[in-house]
């Protein structure tokens, strides 16, 4: 459906350079007129003793040119001004019709593809060529009078209706297409502004949702640490006469704990926008990672997965990123990639991790314009990592994200 009505659109005027070119435009044609109309003149093609004087044979051209000048900032009265100054010139026997009978039909195109109001510009050419046609009319039944031959002026007046009622049309039809096509492309804007407004605004809602999640995980990581804090501190306390040793642990445990927890939200910080409702049930980690697999495998997927270097303990918020990333690179394999195996890598290199995620289907466009790749794009940036992803040359998709961790960690 056309998101604008047809008979409420208005095509918008002409821009400065288009009106520029108008002028240069009519005061070219007229130049050519004016020339024309003394070739004619001197040549002797046209011998009448009714034709003007030159002086006002050539205010007539000038009056059915200039006015192209202005043609699209006022389509409705230039048309009408040019088909009264042709007439006009016509019958007052003006030499110059060669280059005017041009500009009547290019007046006649203006009106139709730049006429604001379409009711008024289809009368007006319609009124323009009913006159052009009973103008013809009267110059075959009243100026020939009886001398030419009947059956010779009805051919010719046959010829003449034909050709001018095939320009006529042609002008007019062309018109109407050209303002068509303009508001078919003006439609085509509006639509393409709209989905991109719609496409900028579910991305921004998935990063929104996305950190919305990020910060329900961060609760949890924090509430941990107060949690295990507070114990420590409660046996800290307790120890504290009775048992320094075990109160130095205690206390070196609540120090650790407190540096993660800060370390976790000076990740976070920057991140964070919106608060939700705590989602039940424990964080899924990486050491979950085996359940994706497994569920993979019962999707119907030939799955490898594997781990490399030494395992490390990581902080929760990126153990939980690492769970999501994967997940959902796998999960867009299952959805979208008709693929037949996936192959998962967990890389423990110097101080990063590296998750690896390739698959053998159809590939995918590399922009990753989808939302699961915002998602995971996101979870990489809190972490200051990097994220790789895109179609392989020999068939496939391949996601992998290198994630620093910290070179002393608790858990």
């Amino acid at each position: 459906m056309p998101s604008v009505n047809p008979d409420e659109w208005r095509r918008p005027g002409p821009t400065t350079g288009q009106r520029r070119t108008d002028v240069w435009t009519g005061l070219a044609v007229a130049a050519v007129a004016l020339l024309n109309l003394f070739i004619v003149r001197h040549a002797g093609f046209v011998k009448s003793e009714d034709v003007a004087p030159l002086a006002e044979q050539i205010c007539w051209v000038l009056a059915i040119t200039l006015p192209l000048t202005m043609r699209r900032r006022y389509p409705d009265v230039v048309a009408v001004v040019i088909a009264a100054a042709f007439i006009g010139g016509q019958a007052r026997g003006s030499q110059e019709q060669q280059v005017t009978i041009g500009v009547l039909f290019a007046s006649i195109y203006t009106l139709g593809a730049w006429g604001r109001d379409r009711g008024r510009s289809r009368l007006l050419r319609l009124a323009i060529i009913g006159a052009m046609f009973a103008w013809l009319a009267a110059i075959f039944v009243i100026f020939e009078g009886d001398s030419v031959a009947p059956a010779v002026k009805a051919s010719a007046a046959f010829n003449t209706f034909v050709v001018n009622a095939a320009f006529f049309a042609f002008c007019h039809l062309m018109g109407d297409a050209v303002w068509r096509g303009v508001r078919h492309g003006y439609e085509l804007e509006e639509q393409t502004a709209e989905l991109r407004a719609a496409h900028a605004a579910a991305a921004e809602r998935a990063v929104l949702g996305e950190r919305v999640r990020i910060a329900r995980e961060l609760h949890d990581v924090v509430a941990h640490h107060v949690s295990v804090m507070g114990i420590q501190a409660s046996a800290c306390r307790r120890a504290m006469d009775k048992d320094p040793a075990r109160a130095r642990t205690a206390l070196t445990a609540i120090e650790e704990g407190a540096r993660t927890a800060v370390d976790e939200l000076r990740r976070m910080l920057g991140a964070l926008r919106a608060s939700g409702a705590p989602e039940a049930g424990s964080p899924a980690g990486i050491d979950r990672l085996p359940e994706i697999a497994e569920r993979a495998e019962e999707a119907g997927l030939a799955v490898r997965y594997a781990v490399y270097g030494d395992p490390v303990p990581l902080p929760e918020s990126l153990s939980q990123a690492a769970y999501r990333i994967v997940q959902e690179a796998v999960t867009n394999t299952l959805k979208h990639a008709r693929a037949s195996a996936v192959d998962v890598r967990v890389r423990y290199l110097n101080g990063q991790i590296e998750l690896d995620v390739t698959d053998d289907g159809r590939g995918g466009p590399a922009d990753g314009g989808g939302l699961g790749v915002i998602g995971m794009r996101e979870r990489v940036a809190v972490h200051d990592g990097t994220l790789e992803h895109g179609p392989q040359p020999d068939g496939g998709y391949r996601v992998r994200a290198r994630i620093p961790y910290p070179a002393k960690v608790t858990t």
